[in-house]
């Protein structure tokens, strides 16, 4: 574990990694708490990149990124007077917006969002001047559904908008388009906020071929031209999915080069510490039964079918790390016959597909309090150390009853 004083020298560390002569990286992957930093490290990052000195006497930007400071570039005028033209105003001053036009981004953004929504947009343009230069720039967007048109759509499907829009952006920067020749660096940061976890699995596979693209990236002439990526993210399950799918080998495809890090703010004085989690691989799976515990919450947390997938599959991998090849070997350190039995039954019955998110359905009550105690059993028993800003579990039912089979679908 690494230890920085502040953001400037977490900064310089992150472009050492993602520059280093001896080991280059493609992308690196941050874990971290809400209220950690990221966002800031975001922008740290980025000024960082377009400050002039040696390698940058003009001080040209050398990063395209994403946070919570591009999603304000999109802010509803939803019409108090009349109550009919709603619409989503984009910031004319901006830079963001300057090559839209040009970039012909209308049908790459539909493919995109059609793969997570059901509605339709449409972008008006206007000239904008800045300097002594003008621009044509999107003015705002409008929705439609079938007949309906001018309407509202919830928050989690605007920023799945704008997400989708960014997106459409990066393709054409690594197509080598003209007004980002001087980007060098992709920083994303939780780029699923509003989201259910359906759509989190489809962004998170979708995003992880794209940087699969730009680390494989090659110039006009065929030579190697990466662009280099960071990301950061709070759900664990989406870095858990955005873990898996990078470090897999796809095809014929190189792996992606990659390291992966929790970063941690442990007081208010600024200082930072970033841990390199390719020597505790566990950790992803810690920081899953974190994202369960807090899902499992009586008062704040919404049970899903597919946590059931997730508590399976951290059993798995438990009983891996200890050399055993089934969850077989998690079940027998219960108490009864009676618990593994019914334990067994559950995870079998109740956990299916590769991550069981399609179609998310809410777990009926005897099904919540059932795995409430699978999960506080299992914490318990294994003596898992999971992060204090993680609510204490609820104490679970004395005896919840075997789960009912869903019928065939």
């Amino acid at each position: 574990m690494s230890t920085y004083k502040n953001l400037k020298t977490l900064v310089a560390r992150l472009r050492d990694d993602l520059n280093n002569p001896t080991k280059p990286v493609s992308l690196v992957l941050i874990y971290a708490y809400n209220r950690t930093g990221k966002t800031r490290l975001s922008m740290e990052f980025k000024d960082a990149g377009k400050r002039k000195n040696k390698k940058n006497p003009t001080g040209t930007p050398d990063t395209l990124y994403f946070n919570a400071f591009t999603e304000d570039l999109f802010v509803w005028e939803n019409d108090l007077e009349g109550d009919s033209v709603r619409r989503l105003q984009l910031n004319e001053k901006s830079s963001f917006f300057n090559a839209m036009t040009e970039l012909a981004l209308d049908e790459t953004i539909a493919q995109y969002l059609s793969r997570y929504a059901d509605f339709d947009f449409d972008f008006t343009y206007k000239e904008v001047e800045q300097g002594e230069e003008t621009f044509f720039k999107p003015d705002f967007v409008s929705f439609r559904k079938g007949d309906q048109t001018n309407i509202k759509v919830s928050r989690g499907e605007q920023n799945i908008f704008i997400w989708c829009v960014f997106m459409a952006i990066c393709e054409r920067m690594l197509d080598g388009h003209q007004s980002y020749q001087g980007k060098k660096y992709l920083y994303i940061d939780d780029p699923i906020s509003s989201l259910d976890d359906n759509n989190a699995i489809s962004v998170a596979c979708d995003l992880a071929k794209l940087l699969r693209r730009a680390a494989t990236r090659k110039d006009g002439a065929g030579a190697l031209a990466p662009i280099k990526v960071i990301f950061s993210s709070h759900h664990a399950l989406f870095f858990n999915v955005m873990c898996n799918e990078v470090g897999r080998k796809v095809d014929d495809s190189p792996t992606v080069a990659h390291k992966r890090y929790f970063l941690h703010r442990p007081s208010s004085d600024g200082t930072y510490t970033l841990q390199p989690t390719e020597d505790t691989p566990f950790f992803h799976h810690v920081a899953t039964l974190a994202e369960l515990q807090l899902a499992a919450d009586l008062n704040k947390g919404k049970l899903y079918t597919f946590h059931f997938n997730a508590l399976r599959s951290i059993m798995e991998k438990t009983a891996s790390f200890f050399g055993h090849s089934s969850m077989a070997f998690c079940l027998k350190a219960l108490d009864t016959e009676e618990d593994r039995a019914l334990f067994n039954r559950a995870l079998n019955l109740l956990s299916h597909g590769a991550y069981a998110i399609h179609e998310p359905t809410e777990m009926g009550e005897d099904n919540k309090a059932l795995f409430r105690r699978i999960l506080r059993e299992f914490i318990t028993r294994f003596e898992f150390a999971l992060p204090i800003v993680v609510p204490t579990p609820p104490p679970a039912p004395a005896l919840a009853p075997a789960p009912q089979e869903s019928p065939a679908q």
